[in-house]
C-alpha cells in the first residue's frame, strides 16, 4: 500500500465512525513523524465562539491515534491502536479552524515500540498532540499513551 493509499484508508476509517463523520475531520498532511488533521470550527464552535473542548481532544485522540496506526502499518505489522491514557491542558481558546498536530514523545523510539510489538504482542508507546492557534501558539496540548495489540491470524 502506498503512503497516500494509507492516508485515504485513513480518512475513510475516520469517516467510517458517525462520531467522527460529524466531526468533519480530513488528513492536513503527514511527514512520517507528525499527523495534521483539520477540522472546520463550524462544526466545533461552543456558546462562547470557540472551539468545544471535547471537540479539541477528540481531534487529538484521533490525530495521535491516526499516527500510531501509520506506523504500525509502515512497520509492515496489522494491529489494533487504543488509548490508554491522557491528560489535556486548556491553554487558550481556540477560533480558528481545528488544526491538530501529534507527535512522538521525546522519551519514546518508533523502533523500539515496532520490536516490542513483533516479540511480545503487544507495545505502549507516548505522544503529544497540540491544536495550534493561528498565530502559531498552543491552543490546546495533550500528553496520551498509546497501546496496539497484534491482530491473531484470522482476525478481522
Amino acid at each position: 500500500m502506498t503512503l497516500e493509499d494509507s492516508l485515504r484508508a485513513l480518512e475513510a476509517h475516520y469517516a467510517s465512525m458517525p462520531p467522527v463523520a460529524a466531526m468533519n475531520i480530513s488528513v492536513a498532511g503527514y511527514d512520517g513523524e507528525r499527523l495534521r488533521l483539520h477540522a472546520p470550527l463550524a462544526a466545533h464552535v461552543n456558546d462562547k465562539g470557540s472551539a468545544f473542548g471535547g471537540s479539541l481532544v477528540s481531534t487529538m485522540t484521533l490525530a495521535a491515534w491516526g499516527l500510531v496506526t501509520l506506523r504500525v502499518e509502515q512497520a509492515g505489522l496489522d494491529a489494533e491502536v487504543y488509548v490508554a491514557d491522557s491528560s489535556i491542558r486548556y491553554r487558550a481558546p481556540v477560533l480558528a479552524d481545528l488544526e491538530a498536530e501529534a507527535s512522538l514523545d521525546p522519551d519514546s523510539d518508533w523502533d523500539v515500540f515496532a520490536r516490542t510489538l513483533r516479540e511480545r504482542g503487544r507495545a505502549r508507546v507516548g505522544l503529544t498532540a497540540r491544536v495550534a492557534l493561528p498565530d502559531g501558539s498552543i491552543g490546546t496540548e495533550m500528553q496520551a499513551r498509546y497501546v496496539a495489540l497484534l491482530r491473531q491470524p484470522g482476525q478481522a
